[in-house]
């Protein structure tokens, strides 16, 4: 394996190639986009102008990456060492305090606003809102919505305020501190969305070492079965959703037809395990009973 200190090369190109055969060796699949990332939060420029010129760095540069690059290789995610990650177009603010967005949780957005339309003003909950992705992204999507977002988290709220001032959405979100349901139990909403906790806790030891080590478990524990947040939402929620509302939850591996089952015990109506782009089961969907 190439080793952080034996990265001399002091050219873009050599830099890219050593480091991400370094982070290759590490198992990491996307070893060069993470190298190009990486490399372009030392130079504090954007990725793309990496391949505009060849350039010769210097050792401060090349300092600046080892040092990121070893952060890496110890397991640190990306999005923990820039403070940074893309999702739904959106640049979002991220820290250690919350999961770090994923591209397959863009699906629940997709489903608000095929049920809702862009157009439409309704009230939306966000459950367990982390870095504040889902809010900040249907409120850029549906501009006259009103959307509530909670999480259990102070240091998770402070990140989803600091990415809804970003965006300029802050009049657009109540972030508000409890659980679950519990800060908004006299509200009703027309949509409720989350992600929540559900990695079953016997599986956290096969987790990659960047999610085990570094995301905050709070964020991931679902229980020993991993369905303890699906029970207390699918028994919680009818009460805050209007007749029709639409509910919509992202789901682990395999636990489709168990939280469909919830939902439909619950008295949900219309319920639906829908697939990500991989074809995996990812959100589990349905109405409440008109």
């Amino acid at each position: 394996m190439t080793s952080v200190s034996q990265i001399e090369s002091a050219t873009i190109s050599s830099m890219l190639r050593d480091a991400a055969a370094g982070l290759a060796a590490e198992g990491i699949e996307s070893a060069r986009l993470e190298a190009e990332l990486l490399l372009a939060q030392a130079l504090g420029i954007e990725r793309g102008r990496l391949y505009l010129n060849d350039t010769a760095l210097g050792e401060s540069a090349l300092a600046r990456f080892r040092a990121l690059v070893a952060r890496r290789l110890r397991g640190e995610p990306v999005s923990y060492i820039s403070g940074r990650r893309e999702f739904w177009s959106l640049d979002f603010i991220v820290t250690s305090a919350v999961l770090t967005p994923r591209p397959e949780t863009e699906l629940l957005v997709e489903i608000v606003l095929k049920a809702i339309g862009a157009n439409a003003s309704p009230r939306i909950l966000d459950l367990g809102t982390g870095s504040g992705a889902i809010a900040v992204a249907l409120a850029k999507e549906i501009r006259s919505a009103e959307i509530f977002a909670t999480d259990i988290s102070e240091e998770a709220l402070e990140v989803a305020r600091a990415n809804a001032r970003r965006h300029g959405v802050e009049r657009n979100i109540r972030f508000l501190g409890g659980d679950l349901l519990a800060p908004v139990a006299e509200v009703k909403f027309g949509a409720i969305v989350s992600n929540p906790p559900y990695i079953r806790r016997d599986d956290f030891v096969s987790l990659p070492r960047d999610v085990r080590d570094f995301e905050p478990r709070i964020a991931l524990d679902g229980g020993a079965d991993g369905l303890d947040f699906y029970r207390r939402i699918a028994r919680e929620a009818r009460g805050v959703l209007n007749a029709g509302g639409l509910i919509a939850v992202e789901i682990g591996a395999g636990m489709g037809a168990d939280v469909a089952r919830l939902f439909a015990d619950a008295g949900f109506v219309s319920v639906r395990v829908e697939n990500d782009l991989a074809g995996q089961e990812r959100v589990v969907s349905a109405q409440a009973a008109i």
